[in-house]
């Protein structure tokens, strides 16, 4: 009868202290869960700038050898968002330009273009900025770019 007296169940303390150590655990691995995802999303997004500037390039590339009379330099375009469609008798460099930032806006948040290219050299360099979103799903103040230059 004395062994019953001296048992006693688990404190109240240490229930509370294991309640604290695993609410911990579970916060940190919510938290590298979400820095995860962000991580992934940006790796997403510079593999969507890369085939984008490719692209780029390779219309450049495509429209010299076809038609030999426009050079290369009416690529160049100061930075620019999605723009609005061209009409069909439009030169192949506008429309393929307007392609081109559709084609991002549709990609990247708040997604812009910049092309300079120059006929002595036929070095085309072609940069694309976008905006980060953050945890809450809203776009960074910081933009990320992605520039590639290239010999046409």
């Amino acid at each position: 009868m004395k062994h019953v007296r001296n048992e006693r169940g688990v404190g109240l303390i240490e229930v509370l202290v294991t309640l604290l150590i695993l609410s911990t655990t579970l916060i940190a691995l919510s938290a590298l869960q979400t820095r995860s995802l962000q991580f992934n999303q940006g790796a997403y997004f510079r593999t969507q700038a890369n085939m984008l500037a490719y692209d780029m390039l390779d219309r450049i590339r495509v429209n010299d050898s076809l038609v030999a009379k426009e050079k290369i330099s009416k690529y160049t375009m100061a930075e620019t968002a999605a723009s609005a469609a061209t009409s069909d008798k439009s030169p192949l460099s506008k429309k393929d330009k307007n392609e081109w930032l559709k084609s991002i806006g549709a990609s990247l948040p708040s997604g812009k273009g910049k092309i300079s290219c120059d006929d002595d050299s036929r070095i085309c360099r072609v940069e694309i900025t976008w905006s980060e979103l953050n945890s809450s799903g809203l776009a960074d103040e910081d933009a990320s770019r992605f520039s590639f230059e290239a010999r046409i």
